[in-house]
């Protein structure tokens, strides 16, 4: 649970009629283990009820927690990623409560000694670098699920997912829009699956945020929070929050207090609903579990694991700017996942072209992908095929609309795009010649060839000279319209393959 203080670094925040918003947020990442937390039962998702749940998931009489080492690997990870304190020495607590899906009676958690302390996440919004501060990450396990909609009048329970490792990583309420929180919780998602410690997947669950929400007039004491529990994407993450938001403010000016409760959102009406009243720590009566001995992590430990870590994204996105001079707007868009940075890398380093290419990547290419709700691995034009379109387009054998064209029909004719990328990239030689003649056959194949011969194209300007005689006098007495007339009707003529840089600069030559 965050702590309720202010940010020590002020923000421009804008008002919601008159009120501040406060938000924090509580995020529940899965750890991407192949075994749980405390045993050696499966991780893996859709399996059927109840057949990866073991006897320590079960919490039978006699059975004993033994820590899992790669959820603890894990967390080190995401501590060294956002600039987090390791603690040496951490501490598992139980958490009690008493629901159906809880097979013990109480969570096995960590509350006064996590295993990563403070960090903070960099983001932009809006074009401005934004920072929300972290409280910190701990280790946790999951718990069962309740299925309440498959069983009319009764409510079924599958314990697979108990004892899944979870990190959950708490901050303090810095954020003070949707927009913002929004934000947030996109860069903390880009952070988990690049370093591999969760694969993101927010439908699964992998990946489920709460957003603690609270209104104030600027200035006053915090405001009572609501927790919306199980923000499942970030489209209903957005809408949740401002309808919660709406909601706390109109209960506040009809006379009414806010109670403090958690709260789900119903995507289907657009509204929260509470669920159940908020508890607080002292509720959960947390106690050290006695059958965990104190996490001890060594500093060789921490060494070792920051020396096999992978570039971070934010670093990354500094190489782009530094190294291939894209503004720092393109660099953070083509690192929103390690496999479109290698991308944008494999396809930059055969063309030579950086700029070009993220043009290209950020319009066109993701343009199409979010059309056929693709992701980057499974574009269908690889990174080789980009560069020599764009090399094709810098040298003036095809247009840059006629390059649109090309690239439908490559995407038409295409395999995987980042079958085989490993990360660092590495230069490709010459952007590889079977690249190149899958590109060229495609402008052959449509007729899309510049007219780059001097003679062919001055014979196509002359005959349109002779039959626009009214365009070249209105031109020759100062009208500009005219001359774009002119260049209009070459194209035309050429069938839009004449070089439009070209057709500019003869016809003002043989109009002089």
């Amino acid at each position: 649970m965050a702590s309720e203080t202010v940010p020590t670094t002020p923000r421009a925040a804008a008002l919601v009629r008159g009120y501040e918003v406060v938000i924090g947020f509580e995020t529940h990442t899965q750890l991407s283990t192949h075994s749980k937390i405390f045993s050696r039962a499966s991780t893996a998702f859709g399996a059927e009820p109840n057949t990866q749940a073991c006897a320590v998931d079960l919490a039978l009489p006699g059975t004993l927690p033994v820590m899992n080492r790669g959820a603890v690997e894990r967390a080190i990870q995401f501590g060294l990623a956002i600039g987090a304190h390791i603690a040496p020495r951490s501490v598992f607590a139980r958490k009690n409560y008493f629901y159906p899906d809880l097979p013990k009676g109480y969570q096995i958690s960590q509350f006064e000694i996590p295993v990563v302390q403070g960090g903070q996440v960099e983001f932009f919004l809006e074009g401005e670098k934004r920072s929300v501060r972290l409280v910190r990450a701990h280790l946790e396990e999951d718990a069962g699920k309740s299925l309440h909609e498959e069983f009319a009048g009764q409510t079924g329970i599958d314990l697979n997912r108990a004892g899944t490792p979870l990190l959950e990583i708490v901050t303090e309420p810095d954020m003070r829009s949707s927009a913002e929180a929004v934000a947030y919780a996109r860069e903390l998602h880009k952070i988990v699956t690049w370093i591999g410690i969760c694969d993101g997947n927010m439908q699964e669950g992998s990946f489920r945020c709460d957003a603690n929400v609270s209104v104030r007039k600027p200035g006053a004491p915090l405001g009572t929070r609501r927790e919306i529990k199980n923000l499942n994407s970030f489209k209903f993450m957005q809408q949740a929050i401002d309808y919660e938001v709406r909601w706390q403010i109109g209960q506040i000016e009809d006379g009414n207090t806010i109670g403090q409760a958690t709260v789900l959102f119903n995507p289907d009406t657009g509204e929260t609903r509470a669920m159940r009243t908020k508890e607080d720590a002292a509720d959960y009566r947390y106690f050290p579990d006695p059958d965990l001995p104190p996490l001890v992590i060594a500093a060789a430990w921490v060494a070792e694991i920051a020396s096999g870590m992978s570039e971070l994204p934010r670093v990354t996105a500094q190489r782009f700017v530094d190294d291939y001079g894209l503004p720092e707007y393109d660099a953070n868009a083509l690192t929103h996942s390690k496999a479109l940075a290698a991308y944008f890398e494999g396809a930059a380093l055969a063309s030579d072209l950086p700029k070009l290419v993220s043009n290209w990547i950020m319009g066109e290419l993701s343009r199409r992908l979010n059309q056929e709700g693709l992701d980057i691995a499974r574009c269908p034009i690889n990174s080789v095929q980009l560069a020599w379109l764009v090399r094709l387009i810098a040298d003036g054998t095809v247009s840059n609309s006629a390059a649109k064209s090309v690239f439908h029909t490559l995407w038409l004719k295409g395999n995987s795009a980042v079958a085989n990328i490993t990360w660092p990239m590495v230069p490709v030689a010459a952007g590889g010649h079977s690249g190149r003649s899958e590109v060229e056959a495609v402008i052959d194949e449509l007729g899309l060839r510049q007219m780059n011969d001097s003679s062919a194209l001055g014979k196509v300007i002359e005959e349109v000279l002779a039959a626009n005689p009214k365009s070249v006098d209105e031109f020759r007495q100062g009208k500009e319209k005219a001359f774009n007339a002119l260049v209009g009707q070459v194209m035309k003529a050429s069938r839009g393959k004449a070089n439009p840089q070209q057709v500019n600069e003869e016809l003002r030559s043989r109009l002089r």
